[in-house]
């Protein structure tokens, strides 16, 4: 335990008393506790009914649960596996190249949320799953409109398109598979009867949905730090001169905070969490059922474990942060999002040396119903 480490009541955004917990050590330590799961015991728990697992909500049966993720974790391990993404990486490489050739070819000024930031992880997964390259736009169209749960009938539709499109992508593959995920888990389903087509596209659609939404996030982030004040200038020359800073640059990234959420001060909610049994942590007896938050950024500014965590520095070398979680729960696709990360921000400075802001910072609009840094629209000129 360390100064910083600490838990706290609060009340969460959905309006549920929850536990805060603060500090790198303490963080780390409980995001591998086995005893703090995504499911939740009651199903008639409130958060249950109204968030939907694919959008943040509990999931699974805290019955099973270590179970049923060590099991998906053993079936995609091929989809994940080092020859895998090296075998991905030139296809990646060759998407963020369209990417920016499509924002180059549009012309300066642009909307760099609009033109890279959503549909570049969209595309990646797309190829990482299994859909082809035709059906990518609208599948794109319809994950977005998925995600707006504010708009019942547009999200309703969405995932309606969503799983129709996954259904015949999951027929072709039957037929004739890839080099993908559909295709790992269909040929995993040959000796495991619980993978149906049903099963498969809602494994998918879930590997979308977190593939997709959180490096949207993190791409917004990474460009607002590098193009948001004066000190970003000589980090930007860096990363132009050597494109190879871009490994370094992307773990700051993950680590930092966006200047969106430092300007807002809004950086006291954190990742869910549900308490199996009760358990004590942090001198705070936490009872079964419980929700249970991590202060991610708070745990990746802490002083006791980063030089000068304030500072946001491309060239940073000890980084241990805890973007992508800990433990069982580690990120499955965390060497996915790494890489094209690594490509997109190792690229852009070479392809746009005069990038800028083309607005102040204070008049950017963050979505109301995000709380991880995401943006409405990000103008940038050239």
């Amino acid at each position: 335990m360390t100064a910083r480490d600490s838990v706290e009541r609060l009340t969460s955004s959905t309006g549920e008393p929850a536990w805060l917990v603060s500090g790198y050590e303490l963080v780390k330590a409980l995001l591998a506790d086995p005893r703090l799961s995504r499911s939740h015991a009651d199903p008639r728990h409130p958060v249950r009914m109204t968030q939907p697992a694919l959008f943040g909500g509990p999931m699974g049966d805290p019955e099973t649960e270590r179970q049923d993720h060590v099991r998906m974790r053993r079936l995609l391990t091929k989809s994940f596996s080092a020859r895998r993404m090296e075998s991905l990486r030139p296809r990646i490489e060759r998407i963020v190249g369209h990417v920016l050739d499509g924002m180059e070819a549009a012309g300066s000024p642009a909307d760099f949320h609009a033109a890279v930031s959503f549909p570049l992880p969209g595309l990646v997964m797309c190829e990482v799953i299994g859909i082809s390259e035709a059906d990518r736009a609208d599948f794109l169209r319809w994950s977005e409109d998925a995600t707006h749960m504010e708009h019942p009938a547009r999200s309703r539709a969405g995932l309606q398109s969503l799983w129709r499109c996954l259904g015949a992508t999951i027929e072709r593959k039957h037929a004739a598979p890839g080099e993908d995920v559909i295709s790992d888990m269909l040929a995993a389903g040959t000796a495991d009867p619980a993978m149906s087509d049903d099963a498969i596209a809602h494994l998918a659609s879930g590997l979308l949905f977190a593939g997709h939404g959180s490096t949207v996030a993190v791409i917004d982030r990474g460009i607002l730090l590098l193009l948001n004040h004066l000190p970003s200038a000589k980090q930007r020359e860096a990363l132009r001169r050597n494109p190879s800073l871009a490994t370094q640059a992307v773990e700051e990234i993950l680590r930092f905070a966006s200047p969106l959420e430092r300007q807002r001060g809004n950086r006291r909610g954190g990742l869910p969490r549900y308490a199996s049994v009760d358990l004590e942590a942090g001198g705070a007896k936490i009872r079964s059922g419980d929700l249970v938050m991590f202060a991610l950024q708070d745990a990746n500014e802490d002083a006791d474990v980063f030089r000068h965590p304030a500072h946001f520095d491309v060239t940073r070398q000890e980084n241990p942060h805890l973007a992508f979680s800990h433990g069982l729960h580690f990120c499955l696709g965390a060497s996915v999002a790494r890489m094209e990360l690594q490509l997109l921000f190792g690229q852009l400075f070479g392809r746009f040396p005069t990038l800028r802001l083309d607005v102040p910072l204070e008049q950017l609009r963050a979505r109301a119903d995000r709380s991880d840094g995401r943006v409405l629209e990000i103008p940038v000129a050239w």
